[in-house]
């Protein structure tokens, strides 16, 4: 077992890519060093399909990849990151490879030329019961040509064999043979539950954490596993460094005990931080909105609805190769109760045995399911009992992130990965507690506000939050826009208002992209396979259309005008929260300057480091910038919090509320982080303005001279004067 290595005080995550490859990375190293970072923490690097924008999609397990610069850039890189006296924390895909261009996976190539005798077969989750494998590329013309050992069908490449067979591909959700990556069927899933597969998959990972060239490491999708708990014990043994899991976590559900992780990549904190800065009490008028403008307002309705979609069409293949496994059930009602527990799943998934009570709430929810459960809990690590599991958080995710987030668009700050949209904010009492169950149970999770696979950036939604603070007014905007180019889908036409509000300014063209894929995962009225060609033109000249109405656009640049100083206070406020609160902060790459991205790709932008250098060279020497459009005073805060993390980790050790006290009280969260360490953000500014500011209301700070690390002055208690300059204040004690 490797040396165990701590946890990084806080990580920066770099998005790698063709172009912004080692090298690239290696010239960023020197300025996160100065931003305060502990961590470079990089997506997948591992050789990938060719182009890939985001290597999750890996072909070779056995090599750095090509297009990033190689196993040299690589190096150059990993010698930067620790001459800087940085971590390194890599982003690893243990449940699936690609397989959309075989020739670029030579497994899966020799799997395809060979059949069961090739000495991969055992490396994919392929049911050879089923015969051949299924590959399902075919279209409604064209025909397969044979040159030499090679079969051609368009772009589409494979060796001469009888071990596949080529299908229509519209064939796979029904028919798929090989347990893949959610719908994406050219992600295959491996076993990585099997110890040769395991070396095959991380030995070169593995390699590096033992030359000391990674100190971390992000593991994806592990409830895609067979045993999520055994591969945490095995690569926790292998590798002994700092772990964190993408785990969603719902609402009150612990991390499992038996994972020797750290944590999670942070969307419970994602969750608790965002919460604090919404109005609860707009709840009922956005819901009367919703309702008005035809919208279903019953969340827990339309979950089911959408998980059953993805149970009956989406995850089809995998729905029947489960109910197969049910002995003594006709087929089709044994495929009614595998169906119907994974859709009544109160959380993503079990790990039987733990996670009972999970399983037993599906499970009570669903007729005919006594002979399901009985065989499951007789052989709890069997396969019917593994597969169910595996693919209940898939059933979950599908339709609930990536559908039920786009059709219940009631407020979209809430609809967030992790995240609880019939939850409308969350209590600051509530966030107090979690916080110091986070500090006690596991002090070195991650905790993030954005993401490559974030809804929406931080910002963005720091900005939507204030629409809880005005939700007359934001509804009467939208009644009277609606009027004029309402689209005709109700869920994609508030979430369509949410959208240029909360990201304005934005042009026609992200505005469009955007639109589009959010009226595809909804699967209302299009899909990404059954297209509905007229809706889908008239979403898409719907961006023209209204930011060329000079009237609505006015409108809307007025509205965001009178919000955007309150957005930034939000953003400030969830900033500093998170990157001072329990967890080990997250950094997504360019949020450290205002951000105001949408979902993949729109987040996957490139980022100016030039100009970040620039204003971080500013504020090293001591320059105090305004709250404004340029995003510095974001940057000022990113800096100084990190850097205090990195400088004196002692501070950050414990959690207690510090409430205030007067007429304001409420606006304000505070809480400290050891004797000598309080920090202070606003909450609900408008309303704060509106009430007369925080007049007499006092924050009672211990005995002692504090100072506020972001502008370098004396704090007294007077929130008012504490929070004259910035909405937020880093306030350490002098000792001697």
């Amino acid at each position: 077992m490797t040396e165990s290595t701590s946890a990084p005080t806080s990580t920066y995550r770099l998005q790698l890519r063709p172009g912004f490859g080692f090298a690239e990375a290696a010239e960023v190293v020197d300025y996160l060093e100065r931003l305060g970072v502990g961590a470079v923490y990089a997506s997948p690097v591992l050789d990938a399909a060719p182009g890939s924008t985001h290597g999750y999609d890996v072909v070779d397990p056995t090599r750095a990849r090509p297009e990033l610069g190689g196993e040299e850039g690589r190096l150059a890189l990993s010698g930067k990151v620790s001459a800087a006296g940085l971590g390194f924390v890599l982003d690893i895909v243990p449940n699936h490879m690609s397989v959309a261009e075989p020739e670029a996976d030579p497994w899966w190539w020799d799997v395809l030329k060979h059949g069961q005798e090739s000495r991969y077969a055992k490396y994919f989750d392929i049911d050879w019961a089923a015969g051949p494998v299924l590959v399902p590329i075919l279209g409604d013309e064209g025909e397969p040509t044979t040159e030499g050992d090679v079969v051609t069908y368009y772009d589409h490449r494979l060796p001469v064999s009888e071990h596949y067979r080529l299908v229509h591909w519209r064939r796979a959700n029904e028919e798929l043979n090989y347990r893949r990556f959610f719908d994406i069927t050219t992600l295959a899933a491996v076993r990585v539950e099997d110890p040769e597969v395991f070396e095959a998959t991380h030995g070169e990972v593995l390699r590096w954490v033992a030359a000391g060239q990674v100190t971390g490491l992000r593991v994806d999708h592990p409830d895609g596993l067979a045993d999520p708990g055994g591969y945490f014990r095995m690569l926790k043994e292998r590798s002994g460094v700092w772990i964190v899991a993408e785990k969603i976590l719902g609402v009150g559900e612990p991390l499992p005990s038996s994972w020797p992780v750290e944590g999670t990549t942070g969307y419970d904190a994602l969750r608790e931080v965002c919460g604090i800065f919404v109005d609860p009490s707009a709840e009922e008028r956005f819901t009367a909105l919703a309702a008005e403008l035809g919208q279903e307002t019953d969340f827990e309705a339309v979950e089911h609805t959408c998980r059953t979609l993805v149970t009956d069409s989406i995850l089809r293949a995998e729905v029947r190769r489960i109910g197969a496994l049910v002995q003594g059930v006709d087929q089709a009602d044994a495929e009614a109760a595998v169906a119907g527990v994974m859709v009544n799943f109160p959380v993503y998934r079990s790990y039987l045995p733990e996670g009972e009570r999970n399983w037993a709430t599906a499970v009570s929810r669903v007729k005919g399911a006594e002979a399901l459960d009985e065989q499951v809990r007789a052989d709890p690590t069997g396969e019917l009992a593994t597969r169910i599991q595996q693919t209940s958080g898939m059933v979950v995710a599908k339709g609930t992130e990536d559908t039920a987030f786009y059709r219940y668009t009631r407020f979209a700050a809430l609809n967030e990965v992790g995240g609880a949209p019939d939850r409308f904010g969350v209590p600051v009492e509530e966030f107090h507690t979690l916080a110091a169950q986070r500090d006690s149970a596991l002090p070195e999770s991650m905790t993030t506000l954005s993401t490559h696979d974030t809804k929406r950036s931080e910002d963005v939604r720091a900005r939507l939050a204030v629409l809880s603070e005005l939700p007359d007014e934001f509804g009467g905007l939208v009644r009277e826009w609606t009027k004029r180019h309402g689209i005709d889908e109700p869920s994609l036409n508030l979430l369509a208002w949410q959208t240029i509000v909360g990201a304005w300014p934005i042009g026609p063209e992200r505005l469009r992209d955007y639109l589009d894929k959010a009226a595809k995962e909804s699967k209302l009225r299009t899909t990404w396979v059954d297209h509905d060609e007229e809706f889908e033109a008239a979403v898409a000249a719907w961006p023209g259309q209204v930011l060329g109405d000079a009237v609505t656009r006015g409108e809307i640049e007025a509205f965001v005008g009178r919000i955007r100083g309150a957005g930034w206070s939000n953003a400030l406020g969830q900033k500093l929260v998170q990157l001072t609160a329990p967890g080990v902060p997250d950094v997504y790459q360019g949020t450290e300057l205002w951000d105001l991205s949408l979902v993949d790709p729109d987040n996957r932008r490139p980022v100016d480091y030039a100009v970040r250098r620039e204003l971080l060279a500013r504020i090293e020497d001591w320059w105090l910038p305004e709250v404004d459009e340029t995003g510095a005073a974001k940057l000022l805060v990113v800096q100084r919090a990190l850097r205090l993390r990195r400088n004196r980790p002692e501070l950050f050790r414990g959690y207690r509320p510090l409430p205030a006290e007067g007429v304001a009280a409420d606006h304000l969260v505070a809480f400290h982080r050891s004797p000598d360490l309080v920090v202070v953000a606003t909450r609900l500014p408008l309303g704060l303005a509106a009430a007369g500011g925080w007049r007499d209301t006092v924050l009672p700070l211990p005995p002692g001279e504090w100072t506020d690390v972001l502008n370098g002055r004396e704090a007294g208690t007077s929130v008012a004067g504490l929070l004259k300059r910035y909405p937020v204040a880093l306030l350490v004690r002098e000792t001697s």
